[in-house]
């Protein structure tokens, strides 16, 4: 385990959680707090797309209706906010609290299917909540709710961009550290397990359904709160949050950094969103060419962007190579992981 934490892949994730912590300061230095705001949206979306990965990369669960988590973590903080509630901990609960009910009670429904069926179904759940949302006219409808109190944790108060930066930075590293830990803990050699061969693991006294669900529901739970960053960073809420194209872009997101390893999600949200607003400084017509250049670099390496890094690495000269091919968090667990799980 120490030694993991000298590859060069760890050691590359601290670098770049160490610029993401000095880059405000950077910000206010050069006076643009635009890029707080803009690299603050960057990791709520990671955490959200780390959160999906939980259940996707590691439980082989292809959700299309993750964005009905989001939505439920942004008003979370809306209708509270609506009465004149602005207690942080409360929203927090609320968040948890619905996310986790939502995920627990859709996801022991999906995970009665399998397949396209599970991707229909969980996209019909988050598309029946986006309804439900535009429906309620008295908190805004279609056109969303502003957020006048913002979520207050004693002294520390996320109205402001700079406030919620610190709070999503020390959410996305706890949360990527929880990841690579529990890759190597029982209950993700399980889960790793039952991707690929569910029945090998109900067939060793272990109930693979069960562990899915637990991963969807911790999934759904995470992605819930960053819902709740993302609904104070906007100071808003939309049901436009639980759209099926939410889900679709935490998906890209996971592929494009590369599906099943600890880092992919966050170098994928990093890539979407920056290569986005790079492509709107030059053209209004940026989605023309946005397509293409994501499917470009999703075709380039099966493990997206970690997958291009570790191959880059592989290529070095023999000299000055390590090995710092990332597991992926799907792979099979050897024979010893398995007396473990036991």
């Amino acid at each position: 385990m120490r030694a993991a934490w000298k590859s060069p892949g760890a050691l590359g994730a601290a670098a770049l959680f160490a610029l993401l912590a000095v880059l405000p300061f950077g910000a206010m230095a050069i006076e643009q707090p635009f890029w707080i705001g803009f690299f603050a949206r960057i990791m709520i979306y990671a955490i959200a797309a780390s959160a999906l990965n939980v259940a996707l990369g590691m439980g082989g669960l292809v959700s299309f209706g993750h964005a009905l988590f989001l939505g439920l973590g942004a008003y979370s903080v809306a209708l509270p906010s609506f009465f004149g509630v602005g207690n942080g901990w409360l929203h927090l609960a609320l968040c948890l609290g619905t996310s986790g009910l939502a995920a627990l009670v859709t996801g022991a429904i999906s995970l009665r299917t399998s397949g396209i069926a599970f991707i229909m179904i969980t996209l019909a759940f988050a598309q029946m909540a986006y309804f439900v949302f535009v429906s309620l006219k008295n908190f805004g409808g279609d056109d969303g709710v502003a957020i006048t109190m913002t979520s207050r944790f004693g002294p520390v108060d996320l109205g402001s961009p700079t406030t919620v930066y610190g709070a999503s930075l020390a959410l996305l590293v706890l949360l990527t550290a929880w990841i690579a830990r529990m890759r190597q803990a029982p209950f993700g050699m399980v889960l790793r397990g039952a991707q690929q061969n569910a029945r090998r693991i109900d067939a060793i006294g272990l109930d693979a359904r069960r562990f899915q669900l637990a991963a969807y529901v911790l999934s759904g739970m995470l992605c819930g709160m960053a819902g709740l960053l993302l609904a104070n960073l906007n100071a808003f809420a939309s049901p436009g949050t639980m759209a099926w194209t939410v889900s679709g872009e935490l998906i890209v997101m996971v592929v494009l950094g590369g599906i099943g390893t600890v880092m992919g999600p966050v170098l994928g949200a990093l890539a979407y969103l920056g290569l986005e607003e790079v492509l709107k400084a030059f053209t209004e017509h940026w989605m023309v060419l946005f397509g293409p250049v994501i499917v470009a670099m999703a075709l380039l390496g099966k493990q997206g962007i970690s997958g291009l890094a570790a191959n880059a690495q592989a290529r070095r000269p023999r000299w000055c190579r390590k090995r710092v091919q990332e597991p992926r968090i799907g792979a099979l667990p050897t024979a010893t992981a398995w007396k473990d799980v036991n």
